[in-house]
């Protein structure tokens, strides 16, 4: 289990999920809930989205001890009309919310043509991409969003008003791999800081500025600032539009609103998520063998030019070269071990 470096740690999939429930259900939570984190932590270290991997489950275990998310308590499915479907996580993590609505989704919307799932009332910490990816896979071209914790000024502003804000979109692509993007609305995610603030990195210029409004390298600095929104007003207002239809559109907070309520326990912003999914086939079946071919070569022409790597092609990468475990730090695996020692 121990890797060639001294200060690097392998571990198998199964110990990866095994650390990640056995430190959540020793933490309080319930099981259900602590399999559906593990799934998704799992999946994100697999295809190293770093910024969602192992070291959110520092958070999700502060959460859980201050009392901050619910433990036990189940999401509910409401069928709103037959394409309109929300699930009430009633203040617990977004994993298990969405392994309830998300297949309820892609039925509905297999059926109708088109679908949207509100997931209202939860804590999300996970990537978007992992959220939408079983609709792509079922044929589905489907769209997702999320607010986060107000963190990102606005632009021209430098005061934080605005979340992350991600944009997640997924196409059924070629050889069973969907074309998938989720990108944050500020230049960075978040996460991308904590971990350099983590590694005693310095961020890129024009990702943030201090709490005196001054742009900064310094990732402390940056989060207790402002991060700023990549693109300048396109950008911003991007993430205006993720504020409206994960927030008030659902019945949900907006990110300043989500602020107001935290406890700084380093866990996941309490808000909203929306899903929406099309089935091409509703646009004329006879066709769609057609359509589909269409994107695939858009796909492969865009391949053919030095230098392209389409979204979602280094996850599958990682995904591939990590199917026997991945390498970690030691130092993470100890901190991570130290959350199972009673609080």
């Amino acid at each position: 289990m121990t890797g060639a470096a001294a200060d690097t740690v392998r571990l198998t999939l199964d110990e990866v999920h095994a650390l990640c429930a056995d430190t959540l259900t020793g933490a309080g939570l319930g099981a259900a809930h602590a399999q559906a984190i593990a799934r998704s932590i799992t999946r994100a270290q697999v295809d190293e989205c770093h910024s969602h991997s192992l070291y959110r489950l520092i958070g999700y275990v502060g959460s859980v001890r201050s009392g901050k998310a619910e433990r036990h308590a189940l999401p509910t499915l409401t069928r709103v009309t037959p394409a309109v479907l929300r699930v009430d996580a009633h203040r617990t993590f977004a994993p298990l919310a969405i392994e309830t609505g998300v297949p309820a989704l892609i039925e509905a919307a297999k059926t109708y043509g088109i679908a949207a799932l509100a997931i209202r009332d939860c804590y999300h910490f996970s990537a978007l991409w992992a959220d939408i990816e079983p609709a792509a896979e079922a044929g589905l071209a489907a769209w997702c969003f999320t607010i986060g914790q107000s963190c990102v000024a606005p632009a021209g502003g430098t005061q934080p008003l605005l979340g992350t804000n991600p944009i997640a979109f997924g196409w059924p692509g070629p050889e069973g791999r969907p074309f998938l993007f989720d990108f944050a609305t500020s230049a960075a995610a978040r996460g991308e800081i904590e971990l350099k603030r983590r590694a005693g990195e310095p961020i890129p210029p024009g990702w943030a500025v201090g709490p005196d409004g001054a742009p900064t390298t310094d990732p402390a600095q940056a989060l207790a600032g402002a991060l700023l929104p990549f693109g300048g007003h396109k950008g911003s207002a991007l993430s205006m539009m993720v504020e409206l239809i994960a927030g008030p559109l659902i019945g949900d907070l907006t990110s300043r609103q989500s602020m107001a309520v935290e406890n700084g326990d380093g866990g996941p912003p309490l808000g909203g998520e929306l899903f929406i999914a099309i089935d091409p086939a509703v646009f004329g079946a006879e066709s769609l063998a057609s359509r589909l071919a269409d994107a695939d070569e858009l796909f492969a022409l865009a391949r053919q030019q030095p230098g392209v790597r389409l979204p979602s092609e280094r996850r599958y990468a990682a995904r591939e070269r990590n199917r026997e475990g991945v390498t970690l730090r030691a130092k993470l695996v100890a901190e991570l071990r130290a959350l199972s020692a009673p609080a």
